[in-house]
């Protein structure tokens, strides 16, 4: 919990002020210790949880009227659950804090200026039947304030989570340690989309420099300051996207056979590098150490006589439990200046971004963040005929029992 926002907002820092036991968790704003009449009459604490909205670190007007409740559902003096029930289905704010409850009590004007009139009403609400049977009780219970370090990534709340209710899917990616091998197009935008989660770590591997031909195909808008300083791409990004979390690691080498052993601590690999080069020797060593990665490839072409491009975008998923098909799907041969206009230079922004795009959203499969019914191994993308194939689905470990073997060989499965 950063004490942050808390601090910085005057709704919020004046609940904190009168005695709430305020907390911010996983972007929600908690007030805990509100008591509360469950159905046998007994007086019992209870934590009611809202969504923040932040701006800057400071709290806005809230985007809604309900809140969210910790707890058994509250009662009056007598028993009877007080009517205020809204729908949805219980929330995990954070592992072992599950809101089973949505509360509605919508002011007449039709939303709640701010933090502190919203979270007070409902402490009100709620608290009002516990001290009809114990006046002693209240939610103000001017808790000892602690100053805390935030134990997030980011350098300000993650609100987007929240606000959206997948808290707890947001969370499976929490502590992994990712690498990116290559940060030319379609590596840069696999970056801007993994530094958006909670793993906790990024290692950016890349000896180039950051070339005005790069700011073509990149995330965001480099200066023609930075252009003429030539930085290594990996410095490049590391300042910019440590701008939003820690845990940038910038490494200005190529992976060569030399130096597979950088990658020993990684949870996993996306490989963004043009040509076969080092491939084969690469992904041997990453299923030895039982390192999943995903590889991605582009073949543009320019049809003579029209003027115009075709594409194929291709993500190929490696895991030690399948890699038999690697051989048939990736080429192993260096890059070379010819007819693929990638080699060229043509400016394919949106190509790099959709290709970054499918290769995150394979890698969140594979760690249980979206639900993967055909957990395929191999997609591609066309743009002539706008096809997503999927192939080479997940086989039993029985299957093939040789495919390790395919891959050292080179074989094609």
């Amino acid at each position: 919990m950063s004490p942050r926002p808390i601090s910085r907002s005057p709704d919020l820092k004046r609940l904190r002020d009168e005695g709430y036991h305020v907390e911010i968790v996983s972007g929600y704003l908690l007030v805990r210790d509100v008591p509360y009449v469950a159905s046998d009459r007994s007086v019992k604490q209870g934590i009611l949880a809202s969504e923040l909205t932040l701006q800057g670190d400071i709290a806005v007007k809230p985007k809604d009227h309900t809140v969210w409740f910790v707890g058994d559902f509250p009662c009056d003096r007598n028993g009877n659950e007080i009517n205020m029930k809204a729908g949805g289905r219980p929330q995990t704010i954070a592992p072992g804090l599950v809101a089973k409850w949505r509360f509605s009590s919508k002011p007449k004007v039709g939303y709640y200026a701010n933090y502190h009139e919203k979270m007070t009403q409902y402490a009100r609400i709620v608290s009002s039947h516990a001290t009809s049977i114990d006046p002693e009780v209240t939610p103000q219970t001017f808790p000892l304030i602690e100053r805390e370090e935030t134990d997030s990534v980011f350098h300000y709340e993650d609100t987007a989570s929240s606000r959206a209710g997948i808290v707890s899917v947001s969370g499976k990616l929490k502590g992994l340690k990712i690498g990116i091998i290559g940060l030319g197009g379609t590596g840069s935008y696999a970056l801007d989309l993994v530094a958006k989660t909670h793993v906790a770590e990024i290692h950016l591997f890349d000896g180039d420099d950051f070339l005005q031909h790069n700011a073509f195909r990149a995330p965001g808008a480099a200066s023609a300051t930075e252009l003429r300083n030539a930085p290594k791409k990996v410095a490049y990004y590391a300042s910019i996207y440590s701008r939003l979390r820690r845990g940038i690691h910038p490494h200005p080498v190529r992976i060569t056979t030399e130096n597979f052993s950088c990658l020993a601590r990684l949870d996993f690999v996306f490989c963004c590098i043009d040509g076969g080069g080092c491939k084969l020797d690469l992904f041997s060593w990453l299923l030895e150490h039982s390192i999943p990665f995903v590889d991605v490839g582009m073949g543009v072409q320019l049809l003579e006589g029209s003027a115009e491009l075709v594409g194929i975008l291709r993500v190929t998923t490696g895991t030690s439990q399948q890699h038999n098909h690697l051989p048939s799907r990736v080429s192993f041969e260096s890059a070379v200046d010819g007819d693929d206009a990638y080699v060229q230079n043509i400016q394919i922004a949106e190509l790099n971004a959709l290709n970054a795009a499918l290769a995150v959203l394979k890698w969140k499969k594979l760690f249980g963040v979206y639900q993967d019914l055909e957990k395929e191994h191999n997609s591609t993308y066309s743009t002539n005929v706008n096809l997503l194939t999927s192939e080479d689905y997940q086989v039993k470990e029985t299957d093939d029992p040789q495919g390790e073997d395919n891959l050292a060989s080179g074989e094609a499965a």
